[in-house]
C-alpha cells in the first residue's frame, strides 16, 4: 500500500527504524521518552519500533535514569556485537585492514607495506583477501555476520552494473580496474556481504563528519595529505561528501611534472612525496632506505632540531614554500566552496601538524576572497592517521543504517528486464 506521497508502508517503518537507530547511535542510550522528541515520532511508534530493534538484537537496555515523580525510565543502547564492518585503507604506502563491531570499536588490525611505487593490482587484492581473513580469525567472527566490506582508494571511482567498483587510479596507475569484481572473485566472503568502494579521501571526510572535527558543520572540505593530496565536500546539498581531486589542480603553469603525467599539479609540490624529492634536489639529505614516513619525520627534525641544535635552512625553506603552495591550494577551495571548516588529515598532514599549520593559514588568508576567507576555519583533523579505515567501515554502516537496520540481500539472478528495455534493444544496430 502507498502513501500519498508515494511512500508505501514498508518505506515508512523502515525511515522510522532508521531514525531510532541513528538517534541512539550518536547521541544514546536514552529513554523511549526522550526518543520521541528527538525522532519526532509518536510514543506508539516508538514503542513499536524498538520492540522491533530489540526482537532483532539491535538494541538492548543499558541500565536505568530517574524520572520527574514516576518510576525509572529505561535507557537504550545499540547491541555493539549484533554486526561487524571491516575497513580497509589501500593507501600508498601500505594496506592497513580493521574490523569493528557495530560502535566502530576496533576489535582487530593488521597491515601490509607495500614496495614503494609499486601498486600492482593482484599484489593488493591478495594483501585486502588476506587482510580480510587474518582480522575475521584473530576476532572469531564469522563472515556471514558481516554487514559489508568498505574500501577507501586513491583515484577515482566509477560503479558499473557488470563489475561493481571500477577504480580509476592514475596515479599509481590503475587504468578501468574492477576492484570489486575481483575482491568477489577472490575473498571467501559470502554473496550476501557487500563491497563499499570510494575516493580514500572521501572515508576521510566521512569519518570526520561523523566523529572528528567536522561534526556539526553544514558545510566542509576534508584535506588528505599524504604521499598525494586529495579532498572531500561535505554540504547541505553533497551530504555523504563529494571526492575532489584537488591533487591535481594546477598551480604553476609549466611546472613540476606530477605523478599522473601532467605538469604543474599541487601534489607536485605538496603531497609527501613531492616534498621529500624537492628536499633533495635542493641539497637536502632525506634517509635512504626508510619509507616516507621516517623520511618526513627526519626532515622535521632537521629543520627544527630539538633545543640547542642548528635548523637546516634547506629543510626550512623547502617546508616553508610547500605551505605557501598548500595554502593557495586551500585558498581554491575557499573561493570555490566558502566551507565553515577546512581539516587537514592523513599521515603527513599530522606529522606535519600544529608547527606546519600557521603558516599553512596565512598563506591560505592571503591568496583567498577576504570575506570567505575571514568565514573559515582550518584545523587538523581529530581522528589520526588511520581514519581513512575507520570512514571506510562507515561505508556499510551507514548502508546498514539507510535500510532501517536490516542486511543486505544478495542480488537475485535471472530478473527480467522492464519491457521498455527490451523493446528498445530489439531496435538497436546489429
Amino acid at each position: 500500500m502507498a502513501a500519498r506521497n508515494g511512500r508505501t508502508v514498508r518505506d515508512l517503518r523502515r525511515g522510522n527504524r532508521t531514525a531510532v537507530l541513528q538517534r541512539l547511535y550518536f547521541d544514546g542510550p536514552m529513554s523511549r521518552f526522550e526518543l520521541g522528541p528527538a525522532t519526532g515520532l509518536s510514543s506508539g511508534s516508538i514503542s513499536n519500533v524498538v520492540a522491533e530493534l530489540v526482537a532483532d538484537g539491535l538494541v538492548e537496555e543499558a541500565g536505568s535514569v530517574d524520572s520527574d515523580g514516576g518510576r525509572p525510565r529505561t535507557l537504550l543502547r545499540i547491541a555493539p556485537g549484533s554486526g561487524h564492518m571491516i575497513g580497509v585503507d589501500v593507501g600508498e604506502t601500505r594496506v592497513r585492514v580493521e574490523l569493528f563491531d557495530l560502535t566502530l570499536a576496533e576489535l582487530a588490525r593488521t597491515e601490509r607495506l607495500l614496495e614503494h611505487g609499486r601498486y600492482d593490482v593482484d599484489v593488493i587484492v591478495g594483501h585486502i583477501r588476506d587482510g580480510i581473513a587474518e582480522v575475521l580469525a584473530e576476532a572469531g567472527i564469522a563472515p556471514e555476520r558481516l554487514l559489508g566490506v568498505g574500501i577507501g582508494v586513491p583515484g577515482i571511482v566509477a560503479r558499473t552494473a557488470e563489475q561493481g567498483a571500477v577504480v580509476h587510479g592514475q596515479t599509481i596507475g590503475w587504468d578501468a580496474v574492477p576492484l570489486e569484481s575481483l575482491l568477489r572473485a577472490t575473498c571467501q566472503l559470502p554473496d550476501t556481504v557487500p563491497y563499499f568502494t570510494d575516493n580514500g579521501a572521501r572515508t576521510l571526510g566521512q569519518a570526520e563528519m561523523w566523529f572528528g572535527a567536522g561534526r556539526g558543520a553544514r558545510n566542509a572540505v576534508v584535506v588528505l595529505f599524504g604521499s598525494g593530496v586529495g579532498a572531500c565536500l561535505v554540504s547541505e546539498e553533497v551530504e555523504n561528501g563529494r571526492a575532489l581531486e584537488w591533487g591535481h589542480l594546477t598551480v604553476r603553469v609549466r611546472g613540476r611534472r606530477c605523478r599522473c603525467g601532467a605538469l604543474g599539479c599541487l601534489e607536485a609540490y605538496a603531497g609527501a612525496e613531492s616534498l621529500l624529492d624537492r628536499w633533495r634536489e635542493a641539497g637536502g639529505h632525506p634517509p635512504e632506505g626508510t619509507d616516507e614516513e621516517t623520511a618526513l619525520a627526519a626532515m622535521l627534525t632537521a629543520a627544527h632540531p630539538p633545543e640547542g641544535g642548528a635548523p637546516d635552512p634547506v629543510a626550512l625553506a623547502v617546508l616553508e614554500e610547500t605551505a605557501e603552495y598548500l595554502g593557495a591550494g586551500l585558498s581554491d577551495l575557499i573561493n570555490l566552496f566558502q566551507p565553515e571548516r577546512i581539516l587537514i588529515g592523513g599521515w603527513a598532514g599530522l606529522q606535519l601538524g600544529t608547527r606546519f599549520l600557521p603558516a599553512v593559514r596565512r598563506y591560505a588568508a592571503s591568496y583567498a576572497l577576504r570575506h570567505p576567507a575571514e568565514r573559515v576555519s582550518i584545523d587538523l583533523g581529530r581522528l589520526g592517521p588511520d581514519a581513512v579505515t575507520v570512514g571506510a567501515a562507515i561505508l556499510p554502516l551507514a548502508d546498514f543504517f539507510a535500510r532501517g537496520g536490516r542486511r543486505a540481500e544478495a542480488a537475485a539472478g535471472g530478473e527480467r528486464a522492464p519491457a521498455w528495455r527490451t523493446a528498445l534493444e530489439e531496435r538497436a544496430p546489429r
